[in-house]
């Protein structure tokens, strides 16, 4: 069963790496020519922490599907980060998005507290015509060693519909090079999911650290709704998205995985 409707619960091991919601919007060109310091004093108590980057799209293609179809520069983006004083949260700013990121996720209730607050100052600053797309992503990364799981195929932790050819009794994880699902899915008549699951090493962003050598269980989902969303609806789409959320999740884990994880 590829969605479980089984209830949302709080895990004390819990594998969330890290916890992103991105609001979308068409181009305000006042975000990137000037600091946005009404934002920053606004959302500051929360948010200390400030820093400017720098950073270069990629190329996007012009005049797709003609003869005349060619790379085109584009020009470079500010994008503002305000951060927590512990480091744990981040808030991005740009001229087309503003998002909340979070490696030490409390609970849903808890981010969206965390986000309130911003999305409702920038409501109010820039007053963006509406949203083009609101996202939620989920990325877990399961260690059986930290779950005391060690020698246990992930055939027993996952469900089959994400594990491809893994989910085969005579198929030996360890003779295995690479083996990943990628699905994309129409949840209802707004909302889609992208999914990409499947084993692989995880590098440590830290400098010097030493390289961690199991072999972990990514989960990644994506959640989105878009079109042109009246910026008062903002908060109750990701709620709607967060809802799609549980049984998917759910539905990816088996029983072992669950236990494991120690549901509160």
């Amino acid at each position: 069963m590829l969605y479980s409707d089984n209830p949302r619960v709080h895990y004390e091991k819990a594998q969330l790496a890290e916890a992103i919601c991105q609001l979308r919007f068409p181009t305000i060109l006042s975000i990137g020519t000037k600091e946005p310091a009404d934002f920053q004093e606004a959302i500051r108590a929360m948010f200390p922490r400030y820093a400017a980057k720098r950073e270069q799209p990629a190329p996007r293609i012009a005049n797709l599907g003609t003869p005349q179809a060619k790379l085109e520069a584009q020009d470079p983006v500010i994008n503002y980060n305000f951060v927590s004083a512990d480091g744990r949260w981040k808030l991005n700013l740009t001229n087309s998005f503003i998002s909340l990121s979070t490696v030490a996720y409390p609970g849903w209730e808890s981010f969206g507290q965390h986000f309130d607050l911003p999305l409702a100052q920038f409501i109010r600053i820039y007053q963006p015509a509406f949203f083009q797309r609101i996202g939620l992503r989920y990325v877990n990364i399961f260690s059986r060693r930290a779950l005391e799981l060690e020698g246990e195929p992930w055939r027993e932790l996952i469900a089959a519909p994400y594990l491809g050819v893994l989910a085969e009794e005579d198929v030996e994880e360890g003779r295995t090079r690479k083996c990943s699902v990628d699905v994309e899915l129409e949840l209802d008549s707004s909302c889609r999911a992208r999914v990409h699951a499947g084993p692989g090493m995880v590098k440590k962003n830290v400098p010097n650290a030493p390289a961690d050598t199991e072999v972990k269980f990514i989960f990644d989902l994506d959640l989105s709704m878009s079109g042109q969303i009246d910026p008062r609806m903002a908060a109750a789409g990701l709620e709607t998205l967060h809802g799609h959320s549980t049984p998917i999740f759910q539905g990816a884990i088996t029983d072992k995985l669950h236990a494991a994880l120690e549901p509160a």
